[in-house]
């Protein structure tokens, strides 16, 4: 896990800037201990405090402060708790072994795949890469049963896009966006969730995008097979829970904002400078510690990003006016 002090390949970011306010002022022990102190010795404490904060505090607010701070950090802690144990059936899976494990990476020759395959291989975690075309028929999934073994970890990684205009995009394209971006993840999953299933053990990952939740021009087959990889996402977990009582199979979906890989090629080009971009490496490296911690999770990139998950409850002048800003964002590069 890095630091708190680890600047960000992309560099300082809003995250960095507010690392620290997540790990020390949403602690909800500090403000507890500061209003116990405040509490034993008010007038001393008020002293100190004013002593430190000359001008800028005005007696008898600190403790105020404290209060409200101690409560808002007891619910973001409650609230992330509690996320937590739903999305992993309140159950903890301490089998994970990675000297045994197999982690099956689709997309995994390029981009974000790359970069997760090179993050487990230094971990010396047996890694198998499948990319751009699943397998078609039961061969290339015996062969990695026979050869390997069956995979405890399933990385849907593989994705595509074209960013043509619904009426520029050839049928050939649509069908290689949504074969690749959606109907992998069910062929994948058909072939190696049984296993999951049977002995109750695994993780799956489904890569998602921001795109999950809005649309803009240019960008409509990418953004339509992703609001289905979200559903398939949601729909999986629930029938591991509710059909198969597989409780200890994790799922978590990746929702990160466009990174500068391959497949994003046609988007980066049409995007202006002010666009922030992830690098790849970022998305891979918290791919692999949400797998290492076996647990499963929800993971938007940036979390700054966070609120486009709300979208769809906004008004509806606001979701036209933010996809009309996403569309200017975007010079149609063909």
């Amino acid at each position: 896990m890095s630091s708190i002090f680890q600047v960000p390949r992309e560099g300082i970011t809003l995250e960095f800037l507010f690392r620290p306010v997540h790990h020390i002022l949403l602690q909800p022990l500090i403000p507890a201990i500061l209003l116990a102190i405040s509490y034993r010795n008010p007038k001393d404490f008020e002293s100190a405090v004013s002593t430190i904060a000359k001008d800028i505090v005005r007696p008898g607010t600190v403790s105020l402060f404290l209060k409200v701070l101690l409560a808002f950090s007891t619910l973001y802690r409650l609230d992330t708790y509690l996320s937590r144990r739903v999305l992993n059936n309140w159950v903890t899976d301490s089998t994970w072994d990675w000297k045994r494990e197999v982690v099956l990476v689709t997309g995994g020759c390029s981009g974000i795949g790359k970069e997760i395959v090179q993050l487990f291989s230094e971990k010396n975690i047996l890694t198998v890469v499948i990319d751009v075309n699943p397998p078609k028929h039961q061969k290339v999934a015996a062969k990695i049963r026979k050869e390997i073994g069956e995979p405890t970890v399933l990385i849907n990684n593989a994705g595509v896009a074209t960013m043509k205009l619904i009426l520029d995009e050839t049928e050939e394209q649509v069908q290689r966006t949504f074969e690749v971006n959606i109907s992998a993840h069910f062929k994948m999953v058909k072939e190696f969730l049984p296993h999951m299933i049977k002995t109750n053990h695994g993780h799956i990952v489904t890569t998602a995008s921001i795109a999950s939740y809005a649309t803009w021009a240019s960008n409509t087959s990418y953004s339509a097979t992703k609001a289905a990889v979200l559903a398939f996402h949601e729909g999986l977990a629930q029938e591991l829970r509710a059909r198969y009582n597989a409780n200890k199979v994790r799922t978590t979906v990746v929702q990160p904002v466009t990174a500068r890989t391959p497949p994003s090629d046609p988007i980066v080009k049409g995007l202006e400078s002010r666009q922030f971009l992830l690098d790849p490496g970022t998305v891979a490296e918290a791919v692999v510690n949400q797998v290492l911690k076996g647990e499963g999770a929800q993971l938007i990139l940036p979390t700054r990003y966070g609120f486009v998950s709300s979208m769809r409850a906004w008004p509806s002048w606001m979701q036209e006016n933010a996809r009309s800003e996403g569309a200017n964002e975007i010079q149609n590069p063909n």
